[in-house]
């Protein structure tokens, strides 16, 4: 009985069946069940904002990839949503050659002007921040992201322009 009102709840996000099409699509794409489990949830992300309980549920039933398998998946990545975020997400790095570079002193000042630190969400609902082992960009650190926008050689005298772009 639970699982037939789960399926209902996760149908009912998919109004329109966007998810269930983008899905129907991926499959043809790629030839394995397993491979097409990360194009669709970054979907569904991208859908929903984030990958809620009913939206886990549901990318599982059409993937056929069990929901404890697609959790996992969830969980493992870091650019994957599991609550509601800011508007803008900063993911910061803070990998040996970012620190180096500055980028404890780039999240204080997040942390002073924007009231966040790593996994919460200002009052405003502007940012989220979430703090990242490596983005790959270690040669132009300290480096990070805003949603899907890449900013590299961060400094006191840049990030508050590049902030203040995010209204």
């Amino acid at each position: 009985m639970e699982t037939s009102t789960s399926q209902s709840t996760a149908d009912a996000l998919d109004k329109g069946g966007i998810l269930k099409n983008k899905i129907k699509v991926l499959k043809k794409m790629y030839p394995h069940t397993r491979s097409v489990l990360l194009p669709a949830l970054h979907a569904a992300q991208q859908l929903y904002g984030w990958l809620s309980e009913d939206a886990i549920e549901q990318v599982s039933r059409l993937t056929g990839v069990t929901t404890a398998d697609v959790k996992g998946v969830v969980t493992f990545y870091s650019l994957f949503k599991t609550k509601p975020l800011g508007r803008h997400v900063i993911y910061l790095c803070t990998n040996v050659a970012c620190l180096i570079m500055g980028a404890d002193t780039l999240e204080e000042y997040l942390g002073k002007t924007y009231g966040i630190s790593h996994g919460e969400t200002s009052a405003d609902g502007r940012f989220s921040l979430v703090i990242m082992e490596c983005i790959g960009a270690c040669d132009k650190a300290p480096a990070m992201l805003v949603n899907d926008d890449c900013h590299f050689n961060i400094s006191m005298d840049n990030i508050q322009q590049i902030m203040e772009s995010y209204r």
